[in-house]
């Protein structure tokens, strides 16, 4: 159950790496705010599957959970609510603004997830096994 995985911390660190380039350097209304939140499901996920293995579905239903709960926690202005409104960091982790598209993006990033798991399984032979 618990472990190291070599390629999930490759993930990883790839696809942070990603979403910093896209902070640091994307400024337009699709890549950043939608492609971002695609990617960021993806993040958490291969963050989670470098120390332990729960299993595809119990992992991406956990990350779209948490997701879904940091989006509700944007609409609750949270942020603003726990005095930290004018803290850059608490912001930009927690972010401050709810969006409906966004709930879409992190959806489709863990239906992606499936997707790619059933393919790793697949191209190895083992078609029949459940993820």
């Amino acid at each position: 159950m618990f472990g190291f995985s070599k390629g999930y911390f490759g993930l990883t660190v790839m696809l942070f790496l990603v979403e910093v380039l896209i902070a640091m350097y994307v400024h337009d209304n699709f890549i950043r705010p939608y492609f971002g939140d695609f990617l960021v499901v993806m993040l958490m996920y291969c963050f989670i599957r470098i120390f332990t293995n729960p299993g595809p579905k119990p992992t991406v239903l956990a990350v779209l959970m948490f997701s879904y709960l940091i989006e509700v926690l944007q609409y609750l202005n949270f942020v603003e609510r726990i005095g930290l409104g004018n803290s850059e960091l608490a912001r930009t982790l927690i972010g401050t603004s709810f969006e409906w598209i966004d709930l879409v993006a992190y959806t489709l990033g863990c239906a992606a997830i499936l997707w790619f798991e059933r393919m790793k399984l697949r191209s190895r032979g083992l078609k029949n096994q459940k993820i």
